[in-house]
């Protein structure tokens, strides 16, 4: 079973910047998309960035001009660069992938980190 490993969270201050890294443990044969999403306190888990097979590339209002989603199929990697991060950008952010890992699969498998913790100060 393909596992996803994040890793680059931490705690910074408001102003700061913080790159995150999210990394198949086997590549995958084909992936659609890669993405992130983020559960803050009391929060329900949004979409943070995505980006497809195509390198189409989708952002939720509040991180606009501040986050930078960019992937590496070679490493089946998706990044997330984080800058001028905000105190409600704490959350945990969660790395997710629909992909095929061999080339026999017929359908992509929906895939999700453990994720890892943001921690902005004000």
């Amino acid at each position: 079973q393909v596992q996803l490993v994040e890793s680059g969270g931490g705690l910074v201050q408001a102003g700061g910047s913080l790159t995150l890294s999210c990394a198949a443990s086997e590549a995958f044969f084909s992936i659609d998309f890669m993405g992130w999403f983020r559960q803050g306190p009391g929060n329900e888990r949004e979409l943070v960035a995505r980006i497809t097979d195509g390198n189409r590339i989708t952002y939720t209002d509040s991180v606009k001009g501040r986050f930078t989603i960019s992937k590496d199929n070679a490493r089946s990697t998706v990044y997330l660069q984080m800058n001028d991060l905000k105190p409600e950008d704490t959350g945990v952010y969660i790395c997710n992938v629909l992909a095929r890992p061999r080339a026999e699969d017929t359908h992509p498998t929906m895939y999700w980190g453990q994720g890892t913790q943001v921690t902005v100060s004000s």
